[in-house]
C-alpha cells in the first residue's frame, strides 16, 4: 500500500460554539458528580483557542470507493473510530444532509466513548463535511476532500475548532484512522459494491 502522510497545525481563534451534552441512553454510567465534572471540562475547552488539523493520505483505491467507506455502515465499522483492540459497540449512519452519526467505541462494560455528529455537506464521490462532537466535549467540523489521481486518489482531511490541548491526541487519532482506512481499502474489497 502505497500512503503519503502530512500534517499541519495552526492556530486560530474561531467563534465559540458551546455544545450543551448529550443523552447517553444509557450507554454510559453518569452521576451527579461526573456531570460537574464534565460540565467542567467542557466549559474550560470552550475557553482555549483553537486549531485546525490536516491530514492527507494516498490511497490505491477510487474515489468513490473511498468516499463509500465514511458512509456505509458495515464498511465504516471496520475502521472509522475503531481499531483491532477497541472495537466498535454501536453504529448509526443516517448518510444525508442533515442526518447523523452515532459511533460508540466501548472498551469495557463500564466505558466507552460516543461520537456523534450530523452531515453538513454529502458531495459524492469528493466532498463530506460534518460536525463531530466526543463525548462531551465542544463540537468541532470536519471536512474530508477526495481527489482523483492517475490512480487511485488523495484524501485530505480538515477538523475545524479542536481545543488546543486536544489537538496532538486528536492529530494522532485521525492518522490512525486513515492509516486503518488505507488497510480496510486493500483486505475488504468485498464489502463494497463495486462501481468502477
Amino acid at each position: 500500500m502505497k500512503t503519503d502522510s502530512e500534517a499541519r497545525s495552526e492556530w486560530y481563534p474561531s467563534p465559540q460554539r458551546t455544545f450543551d451534552g448529550f443523552n447517553d441512553g444509557g450507554l454510559i454510567g453518569t452521576s451527579a458528580l461526573a456531570d460537574a465534572a464534565g460540565s467542567r471540562r467542557r466549559s474550560q475547552a470552550e475557553k482555549q483557542p483553537r486549531r485546525t488539523l490536516r491530514v492527507a493520505r494516498r490511497y490505491a483505491a477510487s474515489p468513490a470507493r473511498v468516499f463509500d467507506a465514511w458512509l456505509d455502515p458495515a464498511v465504516a465499522r471496520q475502521w472509522l473510530f475503531a481499531t483491532d483492540s477497541h472495537p466498535l459497540a454501536y453504529i448509526e449512519i443516517d448518510a444525508r444532509v442533515e442526518g447523523s452519526f452515532c459511533f460508540v467505541d466501548r472498551q469495557d462494560a463500564m466505558d466507552g466513548t460516543r461520537y456523534t455528529g450530523e452531515y453538513l455537506e454529502i458531495t459524492p464521490p469528493q466532498r463530506l463535511v460534518f460536525t463531530l462532537s466526543v463525548a462531551k466535549h465542544v463540537e468541532t467540523r470536519v471536512t474530508v476532500v477526495i481527489a482523483p489521481l492517475a490512480k487511485g486518489c488523495r484524501l485530505t482531511l480538515l477538523h475545524e475548532n479542536v481545543p488546543r490541548d486536544h489537538a496532538g491526541p486528536m492529530h494522532g487519532r485521525w492518522t490512525g484512522i486513515l492509516f486503518g482506512l488505507g488497510a480496510m481499502l486493500d483486505s475488504a474489497t468485498p464489502l463494497f459494491n463495486d462501481r468502477e
